[in-house]
């Protein structure tokens, strides 16, 4: 026999059976005394037996309502789980994802596609942009500031994060329209090897040692002609003649506004552009989501494999 009983009704039961007093079980129900003694006499009829007796003593449980008590007590605790599941969902739907970049992805709209396709599937979801230095290689995943972000790779402490590759682009070398080398049309890193360059912070670390191309100096140390924290400092200490710099071809027009110029160069191997985040959050459901829909918006099926 099938019997569709409200969760309100056993709520209603549990608290009498509780109290054993019909007034207090109704004022901590903040309902109407005569109220619950009615849910109360339309749920016996429903399970067809009675659960609750008044007697000169008070009230007390039945058989039949100590049978019900404990099996009533877990719907109540399964549903009270239940609700709060699809709270923490709705929660999750509408809290803020915080990207975090040091420069503009550009590339073609890259971002606005991957947002356009994240709202669409999270419309409740805000995805908040935060803009970081190039002292931080991580975009703020370490100390927390957001949740996904925009790197370069290789990343310091690689194996505190995952991360899906947005775009391999190859290393062009950024030099003054003046330098002797800008009349080539490409470049062979042999004949840089010499150039002051410009740095990043000593703060990214593996990626300082990836723009200054240490994996094709066969172990021949750099010369540092500045240090460089931003596009607009690499631009005017091009300009001024400081140093080159070698740049991501999808990053080139940040420099090239007059003065500077970029040429391929030979005998590097490409950078890698990638959205990551912190090992542990790889199951939040939003960080999840923008990755899916940086994927989806690049093309590249399938999950990250970072090295453990």
């Amino acid at each position: 026999m099938r019997i569709d009983v409200h969760v309100r009704d056993l709520r209603y039961f549990v608290a009498v059976a509780e109290e054993l007093h019909f007034t207090r079980a109704a004022e901590g129900l903040y309902v109407s005394q005569p109220a619950l003694s009615k849910q109360i006499r339309a749920l016996e009829r429903q399970l067809g037996a009675e659960l609750l007796r008044r007697d000169r003593h008070g009230v007390v449980l039945t058989a039949a309502g100590e049978a019900l008590l404990p099996h009533a007590r877990k719907v109540l605790a399964a549903w009270a789980d239940g609700a709060a599941a699809v709270e923490a969902a709705k929660a999750a739907q509408r809290s803020t994802l915080t990207v975090g970049m040091s420069t503009s992805p550009g590339r073609g709209g890259l971002l606005p596609a991957i947002r356009s396709r994240f709202t669409a599937a999270h419309p409740e979801a805000i995805a908040r942009l935060r803009q970081t230095s190039w002292e931080d290689p991580t975009a703020g995943l370490a100390d927390g500031g957001a949740d996904v972000a925009f790197v370069w790779l290789p990343l310091p402490d690689e194996q505190r994060y995952a991360w899906t590759v947005l775009a391999e682009e190859a290393r062009l070398v950024a030099l003054p329209d003046t330098h002797p080398l800008a009349g080539r049309a490409e470049i062979d890193f042999a004949d840089l090897l010499d150039e002051p360059f410009l740095a990043l912070p000593r703060s990214a670390g593996p990626l300082r040692d990836h723009w200054l191309a240490l994996d094709a100096r066969a172990g021949r140390a750099p010369r540092v002609g500045a240090e460089i924290a931003g596009a607009e400092e690499t631009y005017e200490a091009l300009v001024a003649g400081l140093g080159v710099c070698l740049v991501a071809a999808g990053n080139a027009p940040l420099l090239t506004r007059g003065g500077v110029t970029t040429r391929p160069v030979r005998g590097l191997g490409p950078s890698h552009y990638a959205l990551a985040w912190r090992r542990e959050d790889t199951d939040r459901p939003l960080v999840r989501a923008y990755a899916d829909a940086c994927r989806a918006t690049t093309g590249i099926p399938g999950e990250p494999a970072p090295p453990v």
